[in-house]
């Protein structure tokens, strides 16, 4: 099982194409397919339970824009299934073209250190980290919607923006210990 890597392939012009890794496979194919039907470029949107994909068919694989891992946050195993995939991506792909989505992030009974995990996580990787309601439609249409706007840029379809500057713009920030307690003062 090789590394996946952004640039080992050429991309495709006027299109975009998006891997979506969830363990559980409930949401990404709700949300794959609210993303084919973007009108202004063509999306192609490939699912995997975790990462490394098969080598067999690495000859036929398409270049890969963006790589999202969908969290579960009502499941450990979501968490521990995404950090596990990780290592099998190569380092340029943490250079704007990670992102971390996760789900049921309202839900009372949540675990408080797994979201902070889950934080921890995309900020040590410098990579946005959005949240999503996966039990509406308007709120995967939302989900989507802003899936895209990031998978356009990391495509190379938004002129003078790199994926680089976007990802700079919207990485997830921890506040450190001695940040956190003057918020916690002024609050």
């Amino acid at each position: 099982m090789s590394l996946l890597r952004p640039l080992s392939k050429l991309p495709d012009i006027n299109s975009a194409i998006v891997l979506l890794v969830e363990n559980e496979e409930h949401f990404q194919q709700k949300l794959a397919d609210v993303m084919v039907n973007e009108k202004s470029v063509l999306v192609k949107v490939r699912l995997a339970k975790s990462l490394p994909l098969p080598a067999t068919q690495e000859q036929n694989r398409p270049r890969i824009d963006l790589v999202v891992f969908i969290i579960n946050l009502m499941s450990e195993l979501s968490l521990q299934s995404a950090e596990a995939s990780l290592k099998h991506l190569g380092q340029g792909y943490f250079l704007g073209k990670v992102c971390f989505m996760v789900t049921n992030a309202r839900n009372a009974s949540l675990p408080a250190e797994r979201m902070v995990a889950v934080r921890k996580l995309a900020s040590g990787l410098r990579c946005p980290l959005l949240y999503a309601e996966d039990q509406t439609p308007d709120g995967v249409t939302n989900a989507a919607e802003r899936l895209l706007v990031i998978l356009r840029v990391a495509a190379g379809c938004v002129p003078m923006t790199t994926a680089l500057f976007l990802s700079n713009l919207t990485r997830c920030i921890v506040p450190t210990e001695e940040e956190q307690q003057k918020l916690d003062f002024d609050a």
